[in-house]
Formats: C-alpha cells, structure tokens, sequence
C-alpha cells in the first residue's frame, strides 16, 4: 500500500499585475485594536489549524492558519457570493507548482478583534483549500503568534503581552526572507539544515538537496503532495533520526523530499532546507513565532528537558 498523500498548503505570490501598486502594501490593523487576541483554533481533516475570520460584515468563515503562505487568501465562491471585484492577477508559487491566479481587493478582514484593511486576495477554489480562505503572513507581520496546542487556541499580540518568553525551553533565533523566518542553525542526522515553520502543511517536506545530502535517493516508496492550489507533485518517503534546533533535539522526524517552488522563492533551492509541517509541530505544548524579534520559541513536552530527544528509538 502506497504512503497517504498529504495536504501543502504554503504559497508564495512573486508576481502581481495590476495597475495599483498598493497591492504590495501590508495592511495594518486600526490604533484601537486590543494589544492581544485569542482565537479558539479549529481544526481540518489533515490536522491543520482554522480560525474564525469576518470579511467585512459577513461571516464568519473558517480559515487555515498558514505561516508557510505570504499573502491571505480567499475561496473562490466566497468571493462570488460577496461580489468582490476583480483587482489584476498574480502568479503564486505553491508547493507544486506555479500558476497564474485572480485577485479581489478586500476591504476589511476581521481576526477576533483586529481588523485589517486594503487586502489584494488571490483566489483559489474552497475545495482545494478545505477552507474558506488562508490567514497569511500579511496578517500576521510585526506581531508575536502563539500557538498553544494543549488549549487549542492562538493568540496574536505584542511579546510582553503574551507573557514574554516565560515557559518555553528553547528559543532559536531567525533571519527573514519574503516575510518568512528561517531558522539557519538547524542540523539533521549531521547535515546543516535551513528550517521554516509551515503550519499550512501537514507533512514536514525536505528539498532535493536535504535528501541528496542525507544519501537517502532510493527510497522505495513515493507519495502525493496535493496543494491548495489543485496541483499535485510526486514526493519520496525518508526518515531522520536526530533533528537538532539550537538545544532542541527531534527524533523520528517523517520527511517527504520534493522538488517544491517555494525552495528557489525563498533561495533555499541549492543548500538543505526543511519545511517543519504539524506533524512536528503538534509534538509541543506551545510553539511562538515571534516575527518582530526575529526568533521561534518552543515549549518541550512534559518531563523533557533542552537535548533529550522526543521519541528517540532505542539504539
């Protein structure tokens, strides 16, 4: 039996025609915005995050939370059913693909109680989402986003806010790239790694270079990558022992290896790069990016401490 094929959901838009710049512009919530909020987090079919989000004055609609995807998105037949009008196209770079997309300009998307204006949507059909739209960074810049998996909410907010870095173990510092933070210092079954977090995927996906470095090309079996986009790439199976991130140490990670777009968007395309899916991710109590400061934050499981291994067989 053939691997189960998995959901990718992170986009990258690198090309938006239309004859307003002000696409390009990130929206900004208004001055009296709460200084925190928390949402409670819904959860897909593939295990990934939603939350409630209002587009203007209609709904709410569940949305997935997608650190992996630059810009919000918007399903197609919500778009129809509000009347929202065309504002250009743009070309997005999923996980299998690139293709050429509609956009629709939003006026007003509420998170909880923040609100944000000036939105240019790409479209993309709800069915293949398996949400009403995306949450993208757009959303989410200059911001500390803490997801906290035991209470199944997240919170939006400045750091002090949230608590600071009170309780988490480990914290690994970031550089940024097209709004993402990627975490340089990462080392996996001893090959120096470049990590983003990409909560829009339920599998943690290597690029060729990881896998060839990892020598591990014949793997027997394959899989499906299915993206929100409607494409599908084939991916290998593969398997680390030991993923370290700063005093962090993962053991079992699943890996499937592919040749996806977003690795050259992001100049990650000729060096071992890794894209950290839920599956990971969930092992936590409590992971915060933190996109201000520039740094990623981990709560370790109970009775575990910076360097023991989760689920590290026995050798």
């Amino acid at each position: 039996m053939s691997p189960r094929p998995h959901i990718a959901a992170g986009l990258y838009l690198v090309l938006v025609v239309i004859a307003s710049a002000s696409a390009l512009a990130q929206p900004l919530p208004p001055a009296d915005a709460a200084r925190t909020e928390t949402i409670e987090l819904g959860r897909d079919a593939s295990h990934r995050m939603t939350v409630p989000v209002r587009i203007g004055a209609a709904g709410p609609y569940d949305f997935l939370v997608d650190t992996g995807a630059e810009r919000t998105v918007l399903a197609r037949d919500i778009a129809t059913r509000l009347g929202l009008g065309s504002a250009g196209t743009a070309r997005m770079v999923g996980v299998a693909g690139v293709q050429d997309v509609d956009l629709v300009e939003v006026e007003e998307i509420g998170l909880g109680s923040r609100s944000f204006y000036g939105l240019f949507a790409p479209l993309l059909d709800g069915g293949n989402i398996g949400a009403d739209g995306i949450v993208g960074l757009d959303s989410l810049q200059g911001q500390r986003v803490l997801l906290d998996f035991d209470r199944n909410r997240m919170a939006v907010g400045e750091a002090e806010d949230l608590g600071g870095n009170k309780g988490f173990e480990i914290t690994v510092t970031a550089r940024r790239k097209s709004g993402q933070l990627i975490m340089t210092d990462a080392v996996l079954d001893g090959v120096r790694t470049a990590v983003v977090i990409d909560t829009g995927s339920d599998a943690s996906i290597g690029n060729r270079a990881l896998q060839k470095a990892l020598a591990k090309r014949r793997q027997a079996e394959r899989t499906r990558l299915f993206s929100v986009t409607g494409q599908t790439i084939f991916a290998d199976v593969g398997f680390a022992r030991r993923l370290e991130l700063g005093r962090l140490v993962l053991g079992n990670t699943a890996l499937v290896f592919a040749d996806a777009p977003p690795f050259d968007h992001l100049g990650l395309g000729r060096k071992p790069a890794l894209l950290l899916g839920m599956n990971q991710l969930r092992l936590f109590h409590r992971v915060a990016i933190d996109f201000a400061a520039r740094r990623i934050l981990f709560d370790m499981p109970d009775g575990l401490r910076p360097l023991d291994p989760l689920f590290m067989p026995p050798a």
